[in-house]
This record gives C-alpha cells, structure tokens and sequence, in this order.
C-alpha cells in the first residue's frame, strides 16, 4: 500500500479537491479522482526531497505566528509606502543572507516565508545553497535584515527541521 500511496494523506486531499472542485460525485468522477489521487503524488514523488521530520512542534505555532505578524506589519509598511505622495523615498536593493540551515525542506520553507512577505519580490538561492539572496523594496541596512530573517525565521527553522 505505502508504495501505491507514497503519501496518504496528499492522495485523499487531492481525490476530495477533485470531488469537491466539480461538485460531482459521478462514476466518471470518481475514477478520474481516484487515478490523479494515486498519479500525481507517484509523478511528483522526485520533487520531495526529503521526507519531512518535524523535531519541534511548538516551534512551528511560534513560527507560524510571528510570519503571520510580519506580514501584517510589512503588508501595513508597503501600503503606507505606496500611498505616499511626491517623489519615491524608498531605495530598493539585494541583500545577502548567508544560511547555515541546510534541510532542504527547511530551506524551501525559508524561501517561500520570504517571498510571501511583501516589501520582498523575488528570492534566490545559491547554488551551494550557503546564500539566500533577496530583492527587498525598502533597503535601509542590508546587514540589519539578513540578521533579523536568520534570527526570525532561519533559527526556528534549523529547530524544526534538523
């Protein structure tokens, strides 16, 4: 069963959003949920790289909590921002934000944590996977930022996922 189904619950999510999406509980749609159910988590199984272990529980509300209030607050930043009349006063820029994380899964949390943040547009990782290299919308102190996203986000990530 594990090797049909390499993640269950992926599996069951996917053939409820199939049911749930056409609003059909049909013969047809049945079968085509249950192979997408049982197809896509078997195609995409290259792109888990690891199998996630998450070590800390807790830390994952505490995590969760504090991006949830710095989008909020950087969501509030950009607005006030954009409203701002006259010239541009914003200087946008790269900062480099060297990791000492290196779970994958981790490192892709990382990612997608600072590119849902807005003031940040795009994110890169180095190849090494040593740099995490952010576009950020307001630079005031490149420094100051890669300190406060290895401090905010990297260190709880390195508890959660190593």
């Amino acid at each position: 069963m594990k090797r049909l189904l390499p993640t269950p619950l992926l599996s069951v999510a996917l053939f409820v959003l199939w049911l749930l999406l056409n609003q059909s509980i049909s013969a047809g749609h049945l079968l085509l949920a249950a192979v997408l159910a049982v197809a896509i988590p078997l195609l995409t199984a290259g792109l888990r790289p690891l199998p996630v272990r998450i070590r800390r529980p807790g830390v994952v509300l505490r995590l969760l909590l504090t991006v949830a209030a710095d989008s909020l607050r950087s969501n509030a930043a950009v607005v006030r921002l954009l409203l701002r009349t006259g010239p541009a006063q914003h200087r946008a820029g790269f900062v480099q934000v060297p990791l000492d994380v290196r779970d994958p899964n981790a490192l892709a949390v990382l990612a997608g944590i600072v590119c849902i943040t807005p003031g940040t547009a795009w994110a890169e990782l180095s190849r090494d996977r040593s740099v995490l290299l952010l576009h950020v919308l307001e630079l005031h102190d490149a420094a100051a930022i890669a300190a406060d996203i290895k401090q905010r986000y990297e260190r709880p990530l390195m508890e959660i996922f190593e």
